[in-house]
């Protein structure tokens, strides 16, 4: 296993600008990365409870079909799968939830997936993934642990949703969690808030001293900034025809896992996921326009040529 995330798969409903139908998909960010770092080539798995119901059931044929290994996954009997809306106006995307009690949001520590932990060479997890409960953030913690006593490296995107806790008890989850981590994936505007922060490269610096290895913040459409306690680099974005940026964050940390895994360069790595997460954005929804690892690679080569 390359890499295995845990967190909080969700269907989605997602309306077009100027439509008054929804398009049908599925999101959750670290279920995102994950199909992402798939169809980067990377080996990749899946730790999550899913409701007994047709939305799970999507779930998990979607996983198949792109390739991520589901089979540590627990059905539970009687809680939903997490629903979510998105819409579209002048300012952007925005997100509606039904989540709460979801089944996701039950998982303990007990039901870790405790050898397909140890197998893994990354977890990939998120603030997400810890805010939707206080036994889901025990669980994410308890894994992360079994990886770096295995060997493994660990990945976490702050990804603040301050509907889902207040901005105190996020700062103190994350950064606890942050001092555990070996690639950290924040973006500009979640870490301003977390870290109380405005300048880019103070933000670097900020979680490089809690002790990850690479920090890839994310900038929007202005790429990236990668850093190592060594070096550190502004990688610009390419220039796309952008729809929807829903999932684009988590476009960019699968690809970035999945090459980084190949190259351990941490710089290629952060021009890989600029352009994956830049092409994602010309459909609408979470997956459907993540690209494959050979639109990416033809667009590296057009970047590298100009």
């Amino acid at each position: 296993m390359d890499i295995f995330a845990i967190g909080e798969p969700m269907f989605e409903f997602n309306r077009a600008v100027g439509s008054a139908s929804w398009l049908e998909g599925i999101g959750g960010d670290t279920s995102n990365a994950m199909v992402a770092a798939s169809r980067c080539n990377a080996a990749t798995g899946y730790f999550t409870l899913l409701g007994k119901d047709l939305f799970g059931d999507a779930i998990r044929a979607m996983w198949r079909a792109e390739g991520v290994d589901e089979h540590s996954v627990i059905s539970h009997e009687s809680a939903p799968t997490g629903v979510y809306f998105v819409t579209h106006d002048a300012e952007g995307h925005h997100f509606t939830y039904l989540r709460k009690n979801s089944a996701a949001s039950l998982m303990t520590p007990a039901d870790l997936p405790v050898a397909a932990l140890k197998r893994a060479k990354i977890l990939h997890v998120s603030g997400i993934s810890q805010a939707i409960s206080n036994n889901a953030a025990q669980s994410v913690r308890a894994a992360m642990d079994i990886v770096r006593d295995g060997g493994g490296l660990v990945s976490y995107d702050t990804n603040l949703r301050l509907k889902l806790w207040p901005l105190e008890q996020a700062r103190a989850t994350t950064h606890e969690a942050m001092r555990h981590v070996d690639i950290a994936l924040p973006g500009l505007d979640d870490a301003r808030l977390l870290t109380g922060l405005e300048d880019a490269d103070a933000i670097v610096d900020y979680y490089l001293k809690l002790g990850a290895k690479v920090v890839a913040l994310t900038l929007g459409a202005a790429g990236s900034l990668v850093a190592t306690p060594d070096q550190r680099k502004r990688l610009a974005s390419i220039k796309v025809a952008a729809i929807d940026a829903t999932g684009a964050g988590d476009t960019f940390d699968g690809a970035f896992l999945a090459e980084f895994l190949r190259s351990r360069d941490a710089f290629r790595a952060g021009r890989y996921a600029n352009i994956a997460a830049a092409l994602s954005t010309c459909g609408y929804g979470a997956i459907t326009a993540m690209p494959r690892h050979a639109q990416v690679e033809a667009r590296m080569t057009d970047a590298t040529a100009s």
